[in-house]
């Protein structure tokens, strides 16, 4: 069976949810909440981006006075979601990093 993606996610976010079940298998109903999790996450931050892009990282509030844009902690707020549900997929992010040599062992001399 082809499982389909939520409908309320945007295209770049339900293709990137039919990638991560298709390249790690996820079947189990855990799996699929956290990737629909990451991928609301992933919409969730990229509407944030686009109104930090339009407004600015920084706004003037109705009292003139210069504030952090919302967007700002919208966006890490996201991110930091997003990166939250990866981890608890347990997926392999990053290579596996090659060991460095073995300590050496002094000889017995007995």
């Amino acid at each position: 069976m082809q499982l389909k993606p939520p409908k309320h996610l945007s295209k770049e976010a339900a293709s990137w949810w039919r990638s991560l079940i298709a390249e790690y298998e996820i079947s189990d109903v855990a799996g699929l909440t956290l990737v629909t999790t990451a991928a609301e996450c992933l919409d969730r931050m990229r509407a944030a981006q686009d109104a930090i892009r339009k407004h600015g990282e920084v706004i003037e509030d109705r009292y003139g006075s210069v504030k952090t844009n919302p967007a700002c902690s919208l966006e890490k707020d996201s991110r930091n979601g997003l990166l939250a549900a990866l981890k608890a997929l347990n997926l392999d992010l990053e290579p596996v990093k090659p060991r460095g040599r073995p300590v050496a062992v002094p000889a017995w001399r007995g």
